[in-house]
């Protein structure tokens, strides 16, 4: 199951660092090479999000999640993304972007390619940071029955009763990153790209939730298979196109902090969508190799895990807009909450089985599914 998930990334990296070989030599293998661990390692958290909206859509939907949705991710997000950014900024025409972004240039030159992508990193920052908080906050102020860090997860639980408590406090940190870190000629547009990312977050999410309840209730007086059976429609049509765009939001997200710290080891647009690439066909991997292998529902803290990574994240992508954080440290935290969430999984599924009652064992059993993250 292995090898079959990932035999198609690993097939494309091979074809991708030759390319990458042919066209700049054995530095662009290196950095290409660099660029897709960068990537990997950033997107730990990413995958077993991914996952745990992807095992509710049907076959179907997933498996265009792997063909549309890697086409979106490396060719929209790694490719078009930061032309159409770099023709924004500097008010060019999309040949005129594509020339500039061939011209390559330092990055630190007033004009570039690069030093463009690098001036617009506060605007990014903001939209990917908010939508990655939103995502963090939702998911942390619901109640469930499984609590990874219970001390702290209980209580900001409790709070969250709290009607949009979210939006709340994603605002107020907005203002803090608005007016704390953004330059003075930036705090406008800073400010308008975080409300967009709230607004994307609650759009998109309202949105599938509607349809999936409402799909769920016309399917809900089935018992038995035939209701578990509607309870996979519910993430058909609608419900799982919405699903779908969700996954795409929370993926551009991601790869925000890649797609501008790839400027720090090169401004060539080709490497960088061949590294950047490659990492987001092994995420897609990834993702389909936690669905199959039903990962999550046996190591059931690494949602959690996944989400206080995002919630690092987001805030690292707010600091960012004043100071620069290295790529090291963000992905060294995302890995560290995957490798610590799935830790104590291990033990905890040691505890069910090491000698407790059928009574404990059955309540721990019941534990194991994990709570809807939206």
């Amino acid at each position: 199951m292995l090898f079959k998930a990932f035999r198609g990334s690993i097939a494309l990296t091979v074809i991708g660092l030759a390319l990458a070989f042919w066209y700049a030599g054995t530095t662009g293998l290196a950095i290409a090479a660099i660029l897709i661990v960068l990537e990997i390692s950033l997107s730990f958290d990413n995958a077993v999000v991914n996952a745990t909206i992807l095992r509710k859509m049907s076959l179907f939907w997933q498996r265009l999640f792997l063909t549309v949705g890697i086409l979106i991710a490396v060719v929209g997000m790694r490719m078009v993304f930061p032309l159409l950014i770099v023709g924004v900024t500097a008010n060019l025409n999309p040949a005129e972007a594509i020339r500039l972004a061939l011209e390559k240039g330092d990055p630190h030159t007033p004009g570039t390619y690069g030093y463009l992508m690098a001036d617009a990193h506060p605007s990014i920052a903001a939209f990917g940071g908010m939508f990655l908080l939103m995502l963090f906050l939702s998911f942390i102020f619901e109640e469930r029955d499984v609590h990874w860090l219970a001390w702290l997860e209980r209580p900001l639980a409790r709070v969250g009763r709290l009607e949009q408590l979210p939006v709340v406090v994603s605002l107020v940190a907005l203002a803090i990153a608005g007016y704390g870190f953004a330059a003075d000629d930036k705090i406008a547009t800073v400010l308008l790209s975080g409300i967009l990312g709230v607004v994307a977050y609650v759009s998109v999410n309202s949105l599938g939730k509607l349809f999936a309840q409402d799909f769920g209730e016309r399917n809900s007086g089935e018992a038995g298979q035939r209701g578990a059976n509607a309870q996979l429609a519910a993430q058909t049509g609608k419900a799982a196109f919405f699903s779908f765009l969700y996954l795409e939001l929370i993926d551009a997200s991601f790869s925000f902090d890649g797609v501008i710290g790839a400027f720090a080891l090169t401004s060539d647009p080709i490497i960088i969508a061949i590294g950047l690439g490659i990492g987001a066909l092994f995420v897609r991997s990834m993702t389909v190799y936690l669905v199959r292998q039903g990962t999550l529902q046996q190591y059931v803290f690494l949602e959690h895990g996944a989400h206080w990574a995002i919630g690092a994240l987001a805030v690292l992508l707010l600091v960012s807009i004043k100071t620069e954080v290295p790529e090291l440290i963000t992905g060294l935290i995302g890995v560290g909450f995957i490798l610590a969430a799935f830790a104590t999984s291990v033990v905890r599924n040691r505890h069910l089985t090491g000698g407790q009652s059928d009574g404990d064992q059955t309540e721990g059993s019941e534990l194991t599914s994990v709570s809807e993250q939206r």
